[in-house]
């Protein structure tokens, strides 16, 4: 190449060069107009990554909306779980007082508490005491009378005896649970479980009716909604020996309250109110029974007084579980199993969900029926 061509060779090159660079650049720019066109438009602020420790709570991002707690609904009034009841009563005495009273007047009252499943003997004193105040008062007003009903019912029940539950002074207390099948015994179990472990109690549960098919099953469901032990052994095995290991196991723990499932045969077969008693005498070689509750179920009208008559007999009863008040219309069987056995009502059923189990009042429920 001669000498002369090279210094002009190297401009070209160099020229060449220079053109591809600008032709890079421009293109680089015009992709990156192109980008910023294309990206939608926000107003948040750009995202600043941090770490975070473990087992740190990060809060929310403020674009992000937190769900709000919703208060639970109100639960129902005892009033208007008992509506079946009050419509029955209060309907039935509108008719019968919505009139001058007379001798038709009381037949009629006496006869809607009987047909309330207060007992005959209640209903006539209830009767008696109530149209001697009237004549006594020369009361003709209906409302006027229908409250002095309401305190003639509640003089039935004894306000001012204790209706609280128990609890011995060394562990475990033992709560007896007695009844016949189909009152909503397992499930009073499990719902008194659940309560229990709401306040803070240990709870042990002995599946002790070894004889009704898949009993243990139920009874197992409920001890772990409620996180109580259960103890149980084969099916048929005997109910004495069921409760005795339960209470070695709660003792040896240390646990506050014992529950005991019991058989629930007709009542009428003695074979079952012996078993009952041969439970609660294996129970008190070790320890005390501090309640021996009877569950009734209120739909069962007066055969719940014949039953807690039997069970009153072999399993001490010192209270009465009173079950499904929200499903009948006839809720007088309460009066009458105070006012004829002097046994306490200390709980009732007014729901199927777990928190239905309340302590009774008499003066709340006889204004829930009488409403």
């Amino acid at each position: 190449m001669p000498d002369g061509m090279l210094p002009e060779l190297l401009i070209a090159l160099g020229l060449v060069v220079l053109v591809v660079v600008v032709v890079f650049v421009a293109r680089r720019g015009s992709q990156r107009d192109a980008d910023v066109l294309d990206r939608p438009e926000t107003t948040k602020a750009p995202v600043t990554r941090t770490e975070v420790e473990p087992e740190t709570i990060v809060e929310p991002p403020p674009d992000v909306v937190e769900e709000v707690e919703v208060e639970p609904a109100l639960r129902p009034s005892l009033r208007e779980r008992l509506t079946k009841s009050r419509r029955f009563i209060t309907g039935r005495l509108a008719d019968a007082l919505g009139q001058t009273p007379d001798e038709e007047t009381w037949e009629d009252v006496e006869a809607v508490l009987i047909q309330a499943d207060i007992g005959v003997a209640t209903a006539t004193r209830i009767v008696d005491d109530l149209r001697e105040q009237v004549r006594e008062r020369k009361i003709k007003d209906p409302s006027e009378i229908m409250a002095l009903l309401n305190e003639e019912l509640v003089s039935l029940f004894d306000t001012e005896k204790p209706r609280d539950l128990t609890y011995s002074d060394d562990r475990p207390t033992v709560w007896l649970i007695v009844g016949v099948n189909g009152t909503g015994k397992t499930t009073t179990i499990g719902k008194l479980a659940s309560t229990l472990s709401r306040d803070g109690k240990s709870v042990a549960l002995a599946a002790a009716d070894t004889f009704r098919a898949a009993a243990d099953e139920q009874l197992g469901a409920w001890g772990e909604r409620s996180g109580a032990q259960l103890v149980k052994h084969q099916p048929g095995a005997d109910p004495g020996a069921v409760a005795f290991d339960a209470y070695k196991f709660a003792k040896a723990r240390e646990l506050d309250v014992l529950l005991v499932d019991t058989a629930g045969r007709l009542h009428t077969k003695t074979p079952l109110m012996d078993e009952l008693s041969k439970v609660r005498r294996v129970i008190e070689k070790e320890g005390t029974v501090q309640e021996s509750l009877l569950v009734i179920d209120a739909t069962g009208g007066q055969n719940g007084l014949n039953q807690a008559k039997e069970f009153a007999r072999a399993a001490g009863v010192t209270g009465v579980v009173l079950t499904k008040l929200d499903g009948t219309a006839k809720g007088g069987i309460a009066l009458t199993i105070e006012d004829d056995l002097d046994i306490p009502i200390k709980l009732i059923g007014v729901g199927e969900g777990i928190e239905d189990l309340e302590p009774f009042d008499p003066k709340a429920y006889v204004d829930a029926i009488l409403a």
